[in-house]
C-alpha cells in the first residue's frame, strides 16, 4: 500500500486539476483501509521527496486529531516511535515543522507522562552541544507546548530553567525565537510558584531581543509578543523591570532604520503598557522619557516624494491604517490621555506641543495638532473647562495654514474636539460655522481626500448644534441636495447622505420641509444594485435610520413598511455584512416609530440577526501550513459510517481547524472588522427591537436571548459590551410584557431572567479588563434597576450583590481599575474615564435606593455615603464635586417614595447637610445647582425633623439668592424653597419667602422643576390663599410660560390649568386685571388653556 500511496500524494502536488480529483477519489478509498495508519507513517519517514513527506505527516496529524480512539493500541504505539525517529532523521525544515504539529497533537491525546520517549528526546535535543540540535529540538518543545500547555505544568521549572541557559545562546537566533514563543505560550498558565524565576528572566530575554533583532526583524516582531502576554496574565513580573522594557521598545520604536513593523511592535507595547499600569508608568517617572522618545516619531517628516498615509488622496480618512510608527506614536498619547490624571499629562505634555505648533516645520505643526486632537476623548473635561478657547483659535487659526497637510490636521482636530467637547464646543457655532461652510464652498472637487476631512469636522460639529443649526440650514441642505443630485462622484454623494444624518440628528423635526427630496434621492441609491454603488447604500441605510429616530412620528410612520421591506430585499440581494450590519440599525429605528410594521417580519429579521452573531464568517485561522494542500469535502455524503468518518476526515483543512476551534493549533486567528460591527450591531438591534415589540417578541426572546447569552466571553470587547446591553433590553421586555399581561408565567419568565443576567453582570464587572464593558454593563444594570425596580430584588441575595459591587467600583477593586496593585496613588488624581466608570456606579445607589424598603437598604448606604462624600472635597474635581452632591440629592429624592424613607433621611441628615452646604458655595455652578436640589430634596425627605435646620437653610438660601446669577441654579433655588414649603409650611416665613419666590418666575432652563413649583402654589393657594391672590399678577404671567410648553409634561399642564380657573372662578377681578396687563399672545395661551 506505501508505494499506492506515495503514487496518490505525488499526484495530488501536479498542477493538473483533473489528476487531483482523481487522486483525491483514490485516497478516499485508501481512507477506508485500516492499514492506512502504518502506509502514511512508512512514506512519512521512507519518502525522498519532502513535499511528499510533509504531506504524509500532515495526513496523518488530521488521522490522530479526529480519530485516536478509532486508531489500534499497537498502531499507536509504533507511530510513537516512528514519529520521533522520523523527526531526528528529518532535514527539510518544513517536514520538521509538520512532524512537530503531528507530535503536538499526539500529546493532546496521550499527556506528556504516557510519552516518556519524548520528554527524552526533547531532553536530549535542548541541551545538545550540536546547535542545529537545539533548533530543531526548541521548535519541537515549541508546538507541544502551544498545544497543550496545561498537561506540562508540573515541568515548567525545568523549563524555565532551560530557557534562561537558551536565552543565553546569542549566536543561535532561532533558538533564541523558538524559546520566546515558548515562554510566551506558557506563560498565561504560570502561578506563583514560577513567579521568581519568570521575573530572573526578563533582563536576559530583553538581551536576547536585541540580537534576535539584528538575526531576523519579523522573527523578532512576533517574539516581542511575549511582553504584551507577561503585562496581561501576569502584571507583577514586569513592574520591578517596567523602565528597562520601556527603554527598550522606545530604542526600537525610535529606529528609523528597522521596519515599520518592528517598530510598530515595539510602540504598541508601550501603549499596551499605560493601558495596563499607568499608575506604575507615573510612579517610576517614566511619562517624561516616553514622551521625549515619542514625540521626534510623530512628528518626523515622511521621505522626500512621499506623505504620510493619512495625508495621500486616496485615504479613507477613518484613520483605519494604524500600522505606521507615526500612528502608534499618537495612539500612545491617546492611551495616555485615557488612562492618566489630565494635571499629571498636561504638564509634560504641553510644552512640546507648544513647540511643535511654533515650529517653522509643517509637520511639527501637523504633529502638534494631532497631539491636541487624541487628547481631546481621555482629557475632556479638563480641556472643557479649563483650556477650551485657547485650542479652538490655534486649531481655527491652522485652518487656514499655507501648507494643506497642517489644514487636514486641523479639521481632524476639529472633528475630535466637536465630538468629544460638548457642550462647550457648541458655542462657538457663530464662529466655527462661517468657517466650515467656506470650507466646503471652495472645495475643488478634485481633491476628494482632503473633502472628506472637512465632512468629518462639519459633521461632528453639527450633529450636537440642537436649535442652533437652524440659521444654517438653508445653505446646508442645498449644499447637501445638490450634491447628491448634480455630482458624479460617488465619495462626495457618499459625504453628503452621512452629512444629511448628522444635520438631521441636530435639526429633528426643522428637516422636514427638505424631507421629500432627500427620501428620494436615498430610496434612488437602495434599489440599485450595483457593486460600485455598496458603501453609498450603505451610508444611505445610516442616514435613513437617523431620519427614523428624528424627523418625527408623523412624517416617517407612513413610510415605516416600506423601509423594513427595502432593507429585507437588500439583504436577500447582497451578501455584504456591514449592509446587513446597517439594516438592523434601520429595523432598530422603526422598532421606536411603528413597531407594528416589523411584527409580520420578525420571523424573517430575527433569524438573519441570530446567524450573524452563530457565524464563523470574517474569522480566519492562520493555519502553520499554508494550505499546502487543500482537500474538499465531496457532496455525496456516504450512508455508512465509515464513509462519514473519511469525509469528515477529508474536510477542507481550514473547515476541520475552525469548526473544532480548537485554539491551539491555530497560529492566531484575525476577524475582519465589518463581521465584528455586524455582531455588535446585531445584539444592539435585538435588544431595541426586543423591547419596542414587547408581546410580539415573546416567540423569539428565548432564542435570541440563548444566543447572546452566549456572546458575553466573545473576543471583540465592543461586541461583549453590545451582549450586556441586549441581556439588560431583554430583562426590560419581558418586564414591560409582565406589566401589559400580568400572568404568573409572564412573572416567573421575568424572574428567571433576572436570575441569570444579574449574577451575570455582576460577576463581569469585577473580573472583566475592558473598562469600556465594565462602564456599559453598569449601565445597563442602572436601565434594569430603573425599570424593573423591585422584581429585581425579589432574590433576597441580590440587594447585597448588587450593593457590593457598587463598594468595589467605588473603591477601585475591580480588575480593570488595575485594583489591588499599587495602592498609596494619590487619590485625588485619576483619569476622566476612570472617574465616569465611578459615577456609573453611583448612579445605581439612588436606583437600589427607590426599589427596596429603606430599612433594608439602610446599612449598605451606610457603607457607600462615605465614599460618595469623599468626593465632595475641595481638593476634587468638578466633575467628581458636582456628581458626589448630584449623587445625594438623588438618593434622598428617592428616599421620598418608600417605605421607611423619612426615617432613614432623618437619620442621615446631620452628615450629609455639611457637604451640601458647602456646596451652595462652590465657585462652579453646577455643583452650586446640585448641592441647592440637594438640600431640598433633604428637606421633603426628612420631614418634620428637618425643622430645626429651616433657619439655616433659608439663610443660606438668601445669600446666594442675593448673588447667584446662572438661571438653572435659581431655578433649583425656586424648587428647593418649595419642597421646603410643601415638607413643612408652618417651618417657613411665608410673607417672605413666596413673594421673592414668584419674583424670580418663570422658571428659565430646567423645566422639570415646573412641576415642584406649581405643586407648591396650588397647595399654598389652600393654606393661605391671601398671599397668593396677593401674588396674582405675576403667578398668572408665569403659567403663560408653562401652559403648551413642549418641555413641560401634561401633568404639571392641567395642575397650572386647574389653578388658573380657581382664580378665575373665585377672584375674577383680581384675575381679569392680571390677564389683561398680559402681551397678546400670552392671553389667547391662557384662554384656551381654561376655556
Amino acid at each position: 500500500m506505501t508505494e499506492e500511496l506515495e503514487q496518490i500524494l505525488s499526484q495530488l502536488t501536479q498542477p493538473d486539476n483533473a489528476v487531483i480529483q482523481q487522486a483525491t477519489a483514490q485516497l478516499k478509498q485508501a481512507f477506508k483501509d485500516p492499514a492506512i495508519i502504518p502506509a502514511l507513517c512508512a512514506v512519512m519517514s521512507g519518502s525522498q521527496n519532502p513535499q511528499i513527506r510533509q504531506s504524509a505527516a500532515v495526513m496523518l496529524r488530521l488521522r490522530v486529531k479526529k480519530h485516536w480512539k478509532n486508531i489500534s493500541p499497537n498502531d499507536r504505539e509504533s507511530l510513537k516511535g516512528v514519529v520521533l525517529q522520523a523527526f531526528m532523521q528529518e532535514t527539510e525544515h518544513t517536514v520538521q515543522h509538520s512532524l512537530s504539529q503531528l507530535c503536538a497533537v499526539m500529546v493532546k491525546h496521550e499527556t506528556p507522562d504516557r510519552w516518556p520517549a519524548l520528554l527524552q528526546l526533547l531532553n536530549q535535543s535542548t541541551k545538545s552541544s550540536n546547535p542545529h540540535d537545539r533548533q530543531v529540538g526548541l521548535l519541537l518543545l515549541n508546538k507541544v507546548m502551544e498545544s497543550n500547555p496545561e498537561p506540562f505544568q508540573p515541568h515548567y521549572c525545568q523549563l524555565l530553567q532551560l530557557f534562561s541557559t537558551v536565552l543565553q545562546d546569542h549566536n543561535n537566533p532561532t533558538a533564541l525565537y523558538y524559546c520566546i514563543l515558548t515562554l510566551t505560550a506558557i506563560t498565561p498558565y504560570t502561578g506563583s510558584g514560577e513567579m521568581n524565576q519568570m521575573r530572573s528572566l526578563i533582563p536576559g530575554l530583553i538581551v536576547a531581543l536585541q540580537h534576535l533583532i539584528k538575526a531576523d526583524e519579523s522573527q523578532a516582531s512576533e517574539a516581542m509578543e511575549v511582553f504584551n502576554e507577561l503585562m496581561e496574565s501576569e502584571v507583577s513580573i514586569i513592574v520591578p523591570h517596567v523602565a528597562d522594557i520601556v527603554r527598550f521598545c522606545l530604542e526600537v520604536g525610535s529606529n528609523t532604520t528597522l521596519t515599520d513593523s518592528l517598530r510598530v511592535k515595539a510602540l504598541s507595547c508601550i501603549a499596551f503598557l499605560i493601558k495596563l499600569k499607568s499608575k506604575t508608568v507615573l510612579k517610576q517617572k517614566l511619562l517624561n522619557p516616553i514622551l521625549q522618545a515619542v514625540f521626534p516619531v510623530l512628528v518626523a517628516a515622511p521621505p522626500p516624494g512621499e506623505q504620510d498615509p493619512e495625508d495621500e488622496e486616496d485615504d479613507s480618512g477613518d484613520g483605519t491604517d494604524n500600522d505606521n510608527p507615526k500612528h502608534c506614536a499618537a495612539q500612545i498619547i491617546d492611551t495616555m490621555a485615557l488612562h492618566m490624571p489630565p494635571e499629571k499629562l498636561f504638564q509634560q505634555l504641553m510644552p512640546l506641543t507648544q513647540a511643535c505648533l511654533a515650529s517653522e516645520d509643517p509637520y511639527q505643526r501637523k504633529g502638534g495638532l494631532m497631539c491636541l486632537a487624541v487628547l481631546a476623548e481621555g482629557c475632556a473635561d479638563h480641556i472643557r473647562t479649563k483650556m477650551l478657547s485657547s485650542m479652538l483659535q490655534t486649531v481655527c487659526q491652522s485652518l487656514s495654514d499655507s501648507n494643506q497637510v497642517v489644514r487636514s490636521a486641523s479639521l481632524f482636530a476639529l472633528g475630535q474636539f466637536s465630538e468629544h467637547l460638548q457642550p462647550e464646543v457648541s458655542k462657538y457655532c457663530a464662529e466655527l460655522m462661517p468657517l466650515l461652510l467656506g470650507y466646503l464652498s471652495s472645495l475643488n472637487q478634485a481633491k476628494v481626500g482632503h473633502v472628506t476631512k472637512a465632512f468629518y469636522a462639519l459633521e461632528n460639529f453639527m450633529e450636537n448644534l440642537g436649535a442652533d443649526i437652524e440659521p444654517y440650514l438653508p445653505t446646508l441642505m442645498e449644499t447637501m441636495l445638490s450634491a447628491l443630485n448634480n455630482t458624479d462622484n460617488l465619495k462626495i454623494k457618499e459625504l453628503a447622505v452621512s452629512a444629511i444624518g448628522a444635520i438631521a440628528n441636530a435639526a429633528k423635526e426643522l428637516l422636514v420641509p427638505y424631507f421629500p427630496p432627500v427620501i428620494e434621492s436615498l430610496k434612488g441609491f437602495l434599489t440599485t444594485t450595483t457593486e460600485e454603488m455598496r458603501s453609498l447604500q450603505t451610508q444611505s441605510l445610516d442616514t435613513l435610520s437617523v431620519l427614523a429616530r428624528t424627523i418625527g412620528k408623523d412624517v416617517f410612520s407612513p413610510l415605516a413598511a416600506e423601509c423594513v421591506q427595502l432593507g429585507l430585499n437588500l439583504t436577500d440581494t447582497i451578501d455584504d455584512p456591514d449592509l446587513r450590519r446597517c439594516t438592523y440599525s434601520l429595523y432598530s429605528a422603526v422598532s421606536t416609530v411603528s413597531p407594528d410594521c416589523l411584527t409580520p417580519h420578525l420571523t424573517a429579521i430575527t433569524t438573519v440577526m441570530l446567524l450573524a452573531l452563530k457565524s464563523n464568517e470574517g474569522i480566519t485561522a492562520h493555519l502553520e501550513e499554508d494550505k499546502t494542500f487543500v482537500l474538499l469535502d465531496d457532496e455525496d455524503d456516504d450512508d455508512n459510517e465509515e464513509g462519514k468518518d473519511t469525509d469528515d476526515f477529508l474536510l477542507d483543512e481550514t473547515e476541520t481547524e475552525t469548526d473544532e476551534t480548537d485554539v491551539h493549533d491555530v497560529a492566531g486567528f484575525s476577524v475582519e472588522n465589518a463581521y465584528i460591527d455586524e455582531k455588535e450591531d446585531a445584539c444592539d438591534a435585538l435588544g431595541e427591537i426586543a423591547f419596542n415589540t414587547g408581546a410580539a417578541f415573546q416567540p423569539f426572546l428565548e432564542s435570541s436571548f440563548q444566543q447572546i447569552y452566549g456572546m458575553r466571553d466573545f473576543p471583540h470587547e465592543d461586541v461583549r459590551r453590545a451582549a450586556f446591553g441586549a441581556m439588560g433590553q431583554f430583562c426590560r421586555a419581558q418586564h414591560q410584557v409582565w406589566k401589559e399581561s400580568p400572568t404568573e408565567a409572564n412573572h416567573q419568565a421575568l424572574l428567571k431572567l433576572l436570575d441569570v443576567v444579574l449574577p451575570c453582570f455582576v460577576e463581569t464587572v469585577r473580573t472583566e479588563h475592558e473598562r469600556q464593558v465594565v462602564m456599559g454593563i453598569l449601565e445597563t444594570m442602572n436601565g434594569v434597576i430603573k425599570s424593573c425596580k423591585e422584581e429585581v430584588f425579589k432574590n433576597p441575595a441580590r440587594l447585597k450583590e448588587v450593593s457590593y459591587v457598587i463598594r468595589d467600583v467605588l473603591k477601585k477593586k475591580t480588575v480593570c481599575q488595575d485594583g489591588g496593585g499599587d495602592e498609596a496613588d494619590d487619590e485625588d488624581q485619576q483619569a476622566e474615564y476612570d472617574a465616569m466608570l465611578q459615577e456609573f456606579a453611583g448612579e445605581g445607589i439612588p436606583l437600589v435606593a427607590s426599589s427596596v424598603p429603606a430599612d433594608s437598604f439602610a446599612p449598605f448606604l451606610n457603607d457607600l455615603l462615605p465614599l460618595i462624600m469623599g468626593k465632595a472635597k475641595s481638593s476634587c474635581t468638578v466633575a467628581d464635586r458636582s456628581f458626589s452632591v448630584g449623587t445625594i440629592g438623588e438618593i434622598l429624592q428617592a428616599l421620598v417614595n418608600v417605605p421607611g424613607g423619612r426615617g432613614v433621611a432623618g437619620r442621615l441628615s446631620n452628615r450629609l447637610l455639611p457637604v451640601l452646604v458647602a456646596g451652595v458655595r462652590d465657585s462652579d455652578s453646577e455643583v452650586r445647582n446640585n448641592s441647592v436640589y440637594g438640600l431640598g430634596c433633604l428637606a421633603q425627605a426628612a420631614g418634620p425633623i428637618a425643622v430645626s435646620d429651616y433657619p439655616m437653610m433659608l439663610s443660606v438660601f438668601s445669600n446666594l439668592l442675593a448673588k447667584e446669577s446662572d438661571p438653572r441654579v435659581i431655578d433649583n433655588l425656586c424648587a428647593a424653597l418649595c419642597r421646603m414649603i410643601m415638607s413643612n409650611v408652618d417651618a417657613v416665613p411665608l410673607e417672605q419667602v413666596v413673594p421673592a419666590l414668584v419674583s424670580h418666575l418663570p422658571l428659565k432652563e430646567d423645566m422639570e422643576e415646573n412641576k415642584t413649583v406649581f405643586t407648591c402654589l396650588a397647595m399654598l393657594y389652600t393654606h393661605s390663599p391671601a398671599l397668593v391672590v396677593k401674588l396674582m399678577k405675576p403667578i398668572v404671567a408665569a403659567s403663560t410660560h408653562v401652559l403648551g410648553n413642549a418641555k413641560v409634561d401634561k401633568e404639571t399642564q392641567s395642575t397650572v390649568a386647574v389653578l388658573l380657573k380657581e382664580f378665575a372662578q373665585r377672584h375674577s377681578a383680581d384675575f381679569q386685571a392680571a390677564v389683561t396687563s398680559l402681551p397678546g399672545e400670552q392671553r389667547a395661551t391662557l384662554s384656551a388653556a381654561i376655556s
